[in-house]
């Protein structure tokens, strides 16, 4: 949609995330796109996050919020968080009443509360519109609590547990990096002299992979072992142990606690080995990789096992809960699909039919629908939604929003 500069609304548009990149980088591909359509855009996010001092947000105006998580603590511990998260609500209610936005987007997470419910605590004369992006195939906790303020929720997954009855919903995908959305189309390769392997866990899960996946490897037949290529993200206490481990086994690998080079590596990797956080399971979507996934056991919602399920029943992945991601599970899983690499380039064809390139620019479409049109915009057909989740408390399909030229 392009929007002429007369039907721009004046104030900005307020994008409310923090935290950890999965929530980060869909934010500032958003902030991208409506920056290019003309629009003026600003950040409120949390002190985990920070200033920005590149990227879209660089030259824009930021607000630094107080907040704290309050799922999985203690009492004392989430009462402190509840009440800091109510200070960064008012402090943001005060922002935005001389602000005036048009629109405040959340990305989920404790980081997009304040921003959200101080904008709902305006008076409705000038009340921005509420938008909402739900990464993960099962409503997080703070999108739960914010969805009955929402004027308009985009979503990653055709189908979403959690979402309310009457919500207006569309599908628009995971906005991903524009170095992982340029790998779309591009076709995936099986293995041929050299087997390339991402591991990657994030700074919460890495650790798992670093204790299963080297001995796993080790107990690959020989012809499979010495044209493996290693790219193993490793928690920094780890990367001694880890290296040893694979010097010791013959294996070639590159080990760090953190790659700037997440697309060339998802370019060159032939299996990728991880979590299944929103983020990371759109960007195997992208670009079109197979996977072996373990979700996070801590996660609030448990919502990476539902990313995974995702993957794994359209055949896109293979799901392991971490109690069951063992040395003897996964090396027979390791030497069939490195032998015939066809269940390779199947699992890679299943995955890139699940990828949305284009969500950043869906999500833009959204916000500018919703802007114009009032809550929920004018969308395309609606997806038809499984007996089983139809506009239920366990699921909700969602419309799909077309990107327009």
């Amino acid at each position: 949609m392009n929007t002429q500069a007369n039907l721009s609304p004046t104030g900005p548009i307020v994008i409310a995330a923090g935290g950890s990149g999965g929530h980060f980088f869909p934010a500032e591909a958003l902030a991208d796109v409506l920056v290019g359509r003309g629009y003026r855009v600003a950040l409120m996010t949390d002190a985990r996050a920070g200033k920005r001092t590149s990227g879209v947000f660089a030259t824009a105006d930021q607000f630094i919020l107080p907040g704290a998580g309050v799922a999985g603590r203690g009492p004392v511990r989430a009462l402190k968080g509840g009440l800091a998260l109510l200070r960064g609500a008012n402090e943001a209610r005060s922002i935005m009443a001389k602000l005036r936005p048009a629109a405040v987007v959340g990305f989920g997470g404790y980081p997009s509360v304040p921003p959200l419910l101080g904008a709902r605590l305006l008076p409705g004369s000038s009340r921005p519109k509420i938008i909402l992006h739900e990464g993960n195939a099962v409503l997080g906790k703070a999108n739960a609590f914010l969805a009955r303020f929402a004027d308009g929720i985009g979503t990653s997954f055709n189908e979403v547990k959690g979402l309310p009855s009457g919500a207006h919903v569309a599908l628009t995908g995971m906005p991903v990096r524009p170095a992982i959305a340029a790998l779309a189309g591009e076709g995936y390769t099986p293995p041929g002299d050299l087997i390339h392997l991402l591991i990657w866990g994030g700074s919460l899960g890495a650790r798992i992979f670093s204790d299963i996946v080297p001995g796993a490897l080790a107990a690959l037949p020989l012809a499979i072992r010495e044209r493996l290529q290693i790219t193993q993200q490793v928690r920094a206490e780890d990367l001694e142990r880890v290296r040893t481990a694979y010097e010791s086994y013959g294996i070639a690998a590159t080990l760090a606690p953190f790659f700037p080079n997440v697309a060339e590596l998802m370019q060159q990797a032939h299996l990728v080995i991880g979590r299944a956080g929103g983020s990371s399971v759109a960007e195997l979507e992208v670009a079109g990789r197979p996977s072996i996934l373990v979700p996070l056991p801590v996660a609030a919602s448990d919502e990476q096992t539902a990313n995974a399920q995702a993957l794994e029943g359209v055949g896109a992945a293979w799901l392991f809960r971490q109690p069951t991601f063992t040395v003897d599970a996964l090396t027979p899983l390791l030497t069939m699909m490195l032998t015939d690499t066809g269940i390779l380039t199947a699992a890679a064809s299943a995955a890139a039919k699940l990828g949305r390139s284009d969500a950043a620019e869906r999500l833009a479409d959204l916000v500018e629908t919703t802007l114009h049109h009032g809550s929920g915009g004018r969308y395309s057909s609606p997806i038809p939604p499984s007996p089983a989740s139809s506009h239920s408390s366990s699921g909700h399909a969602a419309t799909t929003v077309e990107s327009k030229p």
